[in-house]
């Protein structure tokens, strides 16, 4: 695992010499949105339809720190992670008092009464959004005006993010989640104390949803409502369950997929909603547990053949 971990650092490190930078950047701000969602989903068992205002409302706190009031993009970014930890425990306290459809839904209603907040509200620039965000110098001194240099810091940031949900899904609050998910009831009669757990849970993931809103603002130098929207709550969701939902990388492969996709395939238009449907289709048919879930379950099979004989 240290092995894999390390030589996935070094090609990123070197990808963007070969891979146009600003796309590696995209799928980076996108792979932690969805590890973040995955967290919520596939280790506590959490359906949220409403991931986008913590993606977009912190996006929206990044541009406007940033353009009006002169932050600096580490600031800037830590005012729109605070926004979205507030904001997610404000909508979790509401939110986990219900459990499946009724709790997905409560989150959906909470996101458009955001996105409608977003789009009456003057410091968000309403249709047009808050465009030409500046790339100040990062801590003051940093030039990430130049897409090289704000590539390393959009990676540094993405293994932080990483690695903080790794750390959380192996600790022992990430086996409690688990649990929860697994047997709710069983949980609480053990003494967990599971709403409590589930807030947590919903906090820290709206924290690192913000987290990568906040980033993608830097690499775009734009917010606007399609970061509040509920196709991108909706994105999430598939990017999820497409690279595989209860993995760690599956996100990551998720997101890099439908972010390939929607950047190469941008020239068919309306189209490439067409293929993402076919691709979700294929992938809950064919591949119940997502692409990183199937090969880890291909790997599991064979290691067990190979113990057997």
């Amino acid at each position: 695992m240290i092995v894999f971990a390390v030589a996935a650092v070094a090609v990123l490190l070197v990808a963007p010499f070969g891979v146009y930078p600003v796309f590696l950047m995209k799928v980076m701000c996108f792979a932690l949105f969805a590890c973040a969602f995955n967290l919520l989903l596939g280790y506590t068992g959490l359906l949220s339809f409403g991931h986008a205002m913590f993606f977009g409302g912190s996006a929206y706190v990044c541009a406007h720190t940033t353009k009006v009031l002169g932050f600096t993009p580490e600031l800037a970014i830590l005012a729109g992670v605070a926004f979205s930890v507030v904001l997610g425990l404000l909508a979790g306290l509401l939110a986990i008092r219900r459990q499946g459809i009724y709790f997905a839904m409560v989150t959906l209603a909470l996101a458009q009464m955001f996105f409608f907040f977003c789009l009456q509200a003057k410091f968000t620039g309403g249709e047009d959004g808050l465009q030409a965000v500046p790339r100040r110098p990062l801590f003051g001194l940093i030039d990430i005006s130049q897409d090289i240099h704000l590539y390393y810091f959009v990676l540094a940031i993405f293994l932080f993010g990483f690695f903080v949900i790794y750390r959380t899904i192996y600790s022992p609050f990430g086996q409690v989640l688990k649990a929860i998910r697994e047997n709710e009831p069983r949980a609480i009669s053990l003494g967990y104390r599971a709403n409590q757990y589930k807030l947590l849970a919903f906090v820290l993931s709206a924290a690192l949803a913000g987290l990568a809103g906040s980033t993608k603002v830097l690499v775009f130098q734009l917010a606007s409502l399609t970061d509040v929207a509920w196709q991108m709550s909706g994105e999430v969701v598939l990017m999820t369950l497409v690279g595989g939902m209860g993995t760690v990388l599956g996100p990551v492969v998720g997101a890099a997929v439908i972010v390939t996709m929607q950047n190469y395939l941008a020239g068919l238009g309306e189209w490439v909603l067409v293929i993402q449907g076919v691709i979700f289709v294929l992938a809950v048919s064919l591949f119940r547990r997502g692409f990183v879930g199937e090969v880890i379950a291909i790997w599991q099979q064979m290691k067990a053949r190979k113990a057997n004989s």
